[in-house]
């Protein structure tokens, strides 16, 4: 038997839930609600229809013959179309009143913005999940002092509970853009081939308040507030732009993570959760590659450039529509949410069960530190009698020659072992030890962290308990 292409986002990254939003059947069924609350709404305003049709047509809401509207579309070159009589043929009463009035965008846009709402939903489960992850993550390290770098050059010491601190102001982020963007989303309602309400005028012998009380009827049916104002056939495609570019938000701020990790990875001061049976490498059996931090870097690569799609889209519509959007837009909306779904479930489970090493972290601070700590021995001599000024040359040599050895030899950073031997300096071990006590180097990282959890962190959590629960299973 041949096998034919499957989309990976489905068969690798994507969870059951999100590929369930984005199915046909979610899809179709959610036309057929849009066909009742259009026959419901215009029955209530005088049409005549009965209620025999629509309880017909509530009847047969799930039970989608794809053979049948394969073959009608396959007929009528029109997806809409098909379905119609797909969904007339198994409701004979009510197949005059379905789609009475109403353009495709009626179902097809209306339909996008209730999957794309409900698509934000399981991905702000994800999010919220993940940044609780962080924010404990974050207490559980707050103490766990860590080398920070600059240009991935040796910095000032932080935490690691700080430095997930940041990772977690980015989600934050991202969550508060997604609110607000979910928020906004507004049904298209039902007006019309260019977006005048003319066939419901015509329907409703030209009573333009029962039109407009259409649409609000329709709209509290599918659980909206409201309709957009104004539109063409089509609602804005800036919509679908406005919705991606959370995905992007979130991809952006999944790859910084994953990268960072991807760094902590190489210098082993952190490791990805690793099952008893996983192969690193087919060659180097010693490997632990941070494969599940390349995938996320590698999906949301794509995720980011996927929000090029919407853009261009809002960029080329002409005048009320084209159809230009429509074969783009079932790849790319449904394959961002795919692949960020993805995503936040490797972020998720290697918050959850990854593993830092202090003693690593510890190794590489004790060998920068003596160069961190110059500025403090030199003060500290000073302040005992000495001349700050050959205080200074005499680190200055010092840290050359060391400089040399550890570059050009492989030695050990040896500095402090030289300075306590330079009588120059005049200072003990005992002394040295007091300048080197790391809390002297991390400033406010621990407080930070602590501030940032309590004030930030939990206040979100407290308010979505109800979006926890998120699981981290990664599947392949």
């Amino acid at each position: 038997m041949n096998h034919v292409y499957e989309n990976p986002l489905c068969t690798r990254y994507a969870g059951r839930k999100m590929k369930a939003i984005f199915s046909a059947d979610n899809k179709f069924s959610t036309w057929r609600k849009l066909w009742i609350a259009l026959a419901e709404s215009e029955k209530a305003l005088g049409l005549d229809i009965t209620n025999e049709q629509i309880e017909e047509m509530k009847q047969h809401i799930y039970d989608i013959d794809y053979e049948k509207a394969g073959m009608y579309e396959s007929e009528f070159r029109h997806d809409v179309m098909a379905h119609v009589h797909t969904y007339g043929d198994i409701c004979p009463k009510a197949k005059p009143i379905i789609h009475l009035g109403a353009t495709s965008c009626y179902v097809g846009d209306n339909t996008d913005i209730i999957i794309m709402r409900e698509a934000l939903v399981e991905i702000r489960k994800r999010l919220v999940s993940t940044i609780a992850a962080l924010g404990k993550f974050a207490e559980e390290n707050k103490d766990v002092p860590t080398l920070a770098f600059t240009h991935f050059q040796a910095a000032q010491p932080t935490t690691v509970g700080k430095r997930a601190c940041l990772w977690a102001q980015d989600l934050l982020m991202d969550l508060e853009h997604l609110d607000f963007v979910m928020n906004s989303l507004k049904l298209l309602g039902c007006k019309g081939t260019t977006g005048t309400s003319a066939s419901f005028m015509e329907l409703f012998d030209g009573d333009g308040e029962k039109v407009k009380k259409l649409e609000s009827l329709i709209a509290d049916k599918m659980g909206f507030d409201s309709c957009v104002r104004i539109s063409g056939q089509t609602y804005s495609r800036k919509i679908d732009y406005y919705v991606l570019s959370v995905l992007s938000g979130i991809a952006q701020s999944a790859s910084k993570f994953a990268t960072d990790i991807r760094l902590l990875s190489h210098m082993k001061e952190f490791d990805e959760p690793f099952e008893s049976k996983q192969i690193g490498s087919s060659a180097m059996a010693y490997k632990r590659n941070p494969m599940r931090s390349e995938r996320i870097c590698a999906l949301s690569r794509y995720v980011m450039t996927d929000a090029l799609n919407p853009a261009i889209t809002a960029a080329t519509q002409w005048l009320e529509r084209t159809l230009d959007d429509s074969a783009n837009k079932r790849i790319s909306i449904p394959e961002s949410f795919l692949a960020v779904d993805g995503i936040l479930s490797l972020y998720l489970n290697i918050i959850s069960s990854g593993t830092v090493y202090p003693y690593v972290t510890k190794k590489h601070l004790d060998e920068e530190l003596p160069f961190m700590a110059t500025e403090n021995i030199i003060m500290y001599c000073a302040k005992k009698g000495g001349d700050r000024q050959e205080l200074h040359e005499a680190i200055r040599e010092l840290s050359v020659e060391v400089t040399k050895q550890i570059k050009l030899r492989g030695r050990a950073n040896d500095l402090l072992s030289r300075i306590l031997k330079d009588e120059r300096f005049d200072i003990t071990q005992e002394e040295l030890n007091k300048i080197l006590d790391i809390k002297n180097f991390i400033g406010l990282a621990p407080e930070q962290t602590e501030n940032f959890i309590n004030e930030v962190i939990k206040p979100v959590i407290s308010e979505n308990r109800e979006f926890l629960g998120a699981d981290a299973e990664v599947r392949v």
